[in-house]
């Protein structure tokens, strides 16, 4: 008899070889298909590519072979034939933002409606270009979408010099951009914010911003201040987060809370507006009877009945769904001059903001 670690050894043997021969007789190859259907295996590949020339009754008894035999075209292998593997490059930067939870589900459903498939990128805080090129090129990406308020143009421009077709999603207005940029004019919800802030009877106000560098948060500053500038009786201060988060949040309007606080403020952002309202919380206090906040985004979060921030609507399906199609439209034709899409934005009323001056 054998010993046992021979034994051991035969039975895995035996095992891995019956694992082989099994796995074999349920994965149908091409050749099977082929041979199902009584046609060539070029006539099969054909039959799954797209725009590809074959007769209307050889597809038919191509799909019926694969469908008897349970046969899926092999997605990377039918690329090396057309020159196009359908994976979209998606990056982002904020992985800390509840929000992006929901563009990342808006944009992968979109995208896989289409027949793409998005490959995601975790920036984390990278801010080289060359970094997030150098990884997409080795998967052959046919494009790039990029869902950031924060980055700055020359990451999205990086690119286009490449010549891969991108679309900047919610990037920074510009009168002639570089690429295709979708989104909201930062500038006009700044503006929105105060005049918002104005109309409730706030004479002291704050903005609460994320990152300082931050291109959104620069944009929604200037609007708010400008709105502001001048005007008798009105007080203004402004400070920044560390960054677009729940946590930055909370420890900036703790900080805030420490001094001589603002009657009210724009956060610009709704996550920062959360870790605003908790922060007040901490200390016995409420938004609109002890400060007043509003948000922008407009985030599901943003509605829960424990939460009820008033706060500035971002469309979030439409600059998705705008995306989505130029960057279908870029496949077709990569040299389409760049455009902005920009899309209006409202406030919505809960409560953290005291009712309207009459």
């Amino acid at each position: 008899m054998k010993p046992a670690s021979a034994r051991l050894v035969w039975f895995a043997n035996v095992a891995t070889g019956l694992c082989k021969s099994w796995s074999a007789s349920l994965v149908a190859t091409l050749k099977d298909v082929a041979e199902r259907a009584g046609v060539s295996r070029s006539a099969v590949s054909r039959a799954f590519t797209e725009g590809a020339s074959v007769s209307g009754r050889t597809r038919q008894k191509v799909y019926a072979a694969a469908e008897e035999l349970g046969y899926s075209p092999n997605a990377l292998a039918s690329g090396l034939t057309t020159g196009r593997t359908k994976l979209v490059g998606l990056v982002s930067d904020n992985f800390h933002n509840p929000l992006f939870l929901e563009i990342f589900d808006l944009f992968t459903r979109g995208l896989q409606s289409r027949g793409l498939r998005p490959l995601l990128v975790n920036l984390s805080g990278e801010r080289d270009p060359q970094n997030s090129l150098r990884m997409l090129r080795q998967y052959s990406v046919d494009g790039v979408i990029v869902a950031s308020s924060t980055l700055p143009p020359d990451f999205t421009r990086s690119f286009r010099g490449a010549t891969i077709p991108i679309v900047h999603s919610f990037g920074r207005k510009a009168e002639k951009p570089d690429v295709h940029v979708v989104g909201i004019d930062n500038h006009a919800c700044g503006a929105m914010a105060a005049r918002t802030l104005l109309a409730r009877g706030y004479t002291s106000l704050g903005f609460l911003g994320g990152p300082e560098e931050a291109t959104s948060t620069q944009d929604r500053l200037a609007g708010f201040l400008q709105v502001l500038k001048g005007r008798k009786g009105i007080s203004v201060t402004h400070s920044f987060a560390d960054g677009y988060a729940f946590t930055a949040g909370r420890e900036e309007m703790l900080r805030l809370l420490s001094g001589d606080p603002a009657e009210a403020y724009f956060c610009g952002d709704d996550v920062l507006s959360v870790g605003a309202l908790s922060a007040l919380q901490t200390l016995g206090m409420s938004a609109p009877a002890d400060v007043g906040i509003i948000g922008l985004n407009d985030m599901e979060m943003a509605s829960w009945p424990n939460i009820n921030l008033s706060t500035i609507r971002q469309p979030i399906e439409d600059i998705i769904d705008a995306s989505i199609e130029l960057i279908v439209n870029m496949l077709d034709d990569p040299e389409r001059m760049p455009e902005s899409r920009l899309f209006r934005c409202d406030v919505i009323e809960r409560g953290t903001l005291r009712p309207i001056v009459a």
